[in-house]
C-alpha cells in the first residue's frame, strides 16, 4: 500500500509510470528487473490484479460489476472470488435455523425423558 501511495500525484490518471510516461505494457524483463531490486519473489503481474478484483468483492462490490470493471468475459471467472463476500449466502443459510433448533429441542427432550 506505501509504494501505490507514494505514486499519487505523479500522474492525473495512471498510478504506474516510467519517466512520468504511462506504461503501456509490461515486459517480461521489465517486470523480473522491477522485482528483484524491490526483493520480491514470486509475484506476477496478474497477482496485481487478483488483489485488486478480490478488494473490490471483499468491499461489497458486487460480481457483475467487478466483471465489467475488470473485462472479465464471462461471469464463471469472477465467480473465483464470490468466496470472499458470502454475506448473500447467510440468509439461505439461516433458512435451516428454525428446524435445527425445533429439532435440537425435540431431542433434548427425548434425552430428557430417558427414552
Amino acid at each position: 500500500m506505501g509504494v501505490l501511495r507514494r505514486q499519487i500525484g505523479k500522474h492525473p490518471a495512471r498510478v504506474f509510470t516510467y519517466k512520468g510516461r504511462p506504461l503501456k505494457s509490461v515486459n517480461e524483463n521489465s517486470w523480473e528487473s522491477a522485482l528483484k531490486r524491490a526483493g520480491i519473489r514470486d509475484f506476477r503481474w496478474h497477482d496485481l490484479r487478483h488483489t485488486w478484483a478480490s478488494w473490490l468483492v471483499q468491499a461489497g462490490v458486487p460480481l457483475s460489476a467487478v466483471q465489467e470493471l475488470g473485462a472479465w468475459e464471462t461471469a464463471s471467472m469472477v465467480r473465483r472470488y464470490a468466496h470472499l463476500a458470502p454475506e448473500h449466502l447467510a440468509p439461505h443459510a439461516a433458512a435451516i435455523d428454525g428446524m435445527l433448533n425445533v429439532t435440537s429441542t425435540a431431542q433434548l427432550r427425548l434425552v430428557g425423558s430417558g427414552l
